[in-house]
């Protein structure tokens, strides 16, 4: 068969029309950041579009704007690119020194804002990621979630931005986490910080197991209102307060829209991990300056609800666990805060902060 040579400007106009399959669309493709290899900006905004917008929030919340600038660390993980979202804040004063803040499961990095901006007017530079399956990071489809993944890649993105060493501090789920990294990573954390964490008892004792298939069905059966009612019967003892409705807005925000199935995996899949990676009994290993702060109204109890009524009563008591969990933790320091439910930081923004503030700024 012979060949046709084709002239160089018909060649060049018939490669342009051939698509090529698994490149990304171009408003997607992003440049490195300069300095920093695995780190990239946050997602342009999309242009425009004759096509009616989805209701809700997308699972990356690619609309969902975060109180300073977010970047993502890239890392491949169980065969499969995975993004990190983060906030690096810089201070306009250091002081040389670092802090991480971990979220819990219901939250995200943003709502770290009021700690962040203490910290930063305190010379604190300041590190905030969503975890892998959280806020704006990716929702892998199928990913073996545990805390110790997760607190390898959060040391990974520490790596990438040239912090050695940083405070730790972890609220709700974030706090199980935070324990984590420091007895991996006991070099890397120079202070424990613990806000109101869970998993200070293990609830796989007196809690039937749940599959993940049983989470999934009731993530998926989420709504505004349902998640609203959790959290205030959870977190604030009943009460509730218009400033809280912006806490929930993300979750909220992903049951409204048509990709919820996709979090609702990921979250039935992390709700496994909490349940079934309890930390509680290696508190006693850790060897870093370490500070509770305990809202003593909370009563977050993962399972209670289909716990036998006798053991559902004994769960989520902090008023007992914070003194525990203080005498398991080698030199552990506690502060209590009476009438303060499961968010110290919002609740009591002010003792919180003194609290914090003050352990950070202490003499080694």
């Amino acid at each position: 068969m012979r060949t046709l040579a084709l002239p160089p400007v018909l060649a060049s106009l018939l490669l342009s029309l051939v698509p090529v399959s698994g490149c990304a669309p171009a408003s997607r493709v992003e440049p490195r950041q300069a300095g920093s290899p695995a780190a990239r900006p946050a997602e342009p905004q999309a242009s425009p579009s004759a096509a009616q917008p989805a209701a809700g929030l997308d699972p990356e919340l690619t609309s969902y704007a975060y109180p300073y600038p977010v970047r993502y660390f890239e890392v491949e993980s169980q065969r499969q690119k995975l993004r990190m979202a983060y906030m690096d804040v810089q201070p306009e004063k250091p002081n040389g020194r670092a802090v991480l803040l971990l979220h819990g499961k219901n939250f995200s990095a943003a709502t770290w804002e009021p700690t962040i901006r203490a910290l930063t007017e305190r010379g604190f530079r300041v590190v905030a990621p969503d975890q892998i399956g959280f806020g704006k990071s990716t929702k892998p489809a199928a990913y073996q979630f545990s805390f110790h993944g997760l607190a390898e890649t959060t040391r990974a993105l520490l790596d990438s931005l040239g912090v050695q060493r940083a405070a730790v501090v972890g609220h709700s789920m974030g706090g199980m986490l935070a324990a984590r990294f420091a007895l991996m990573f006991a070099d890397r954390t120079e202070r424990l910080i613990l806000v109101n964490p869970i998993g200070l008892e293990d609830w796989k004792t007196v809690v039937p197991y749940r599959s993940v298939d049983a989470w999934y069905k009731q993530e998926l059966e989420s709504t505004r209102d349902s998640i609203r009612e959790y959290q205030r019967k959870s977190y604030y003892d009943g009460a509730w307060k218009p400033e809280y409705e912006r806490l929930i807005e993300i979750q909220a925000g992903w049951t409204e829209h048509p990709e919820y199935p996709r979090v609702a995996w990921c979250s039935a899949l992390t709700y496994d991990m909490v349940f079934t990676q309890p930390v509680v009994y290696e508190l006693p290993r850790l060897r870093t300056p370490t500070l509770l702060v305990i809202g003593l109204r909370d009563r977050t109890a993962l399972g209670r609800a289909w716990a036998p009524k006798e053991a559902a009563d004994a769960l989520g008591d902090y008023t007992t666990l914070g003194k525990k969990t203080a005498q398991a933790i080698p030199g552990a320091k506690l502060v209590e805060l009476p009438g303060v439910g499961h968010l110290p930081q919002i609740e009591a923004f002010d003792k919180y902060r003194d609290a914090l503030v003050g352990f950070l700024e202490q003499a080694p």
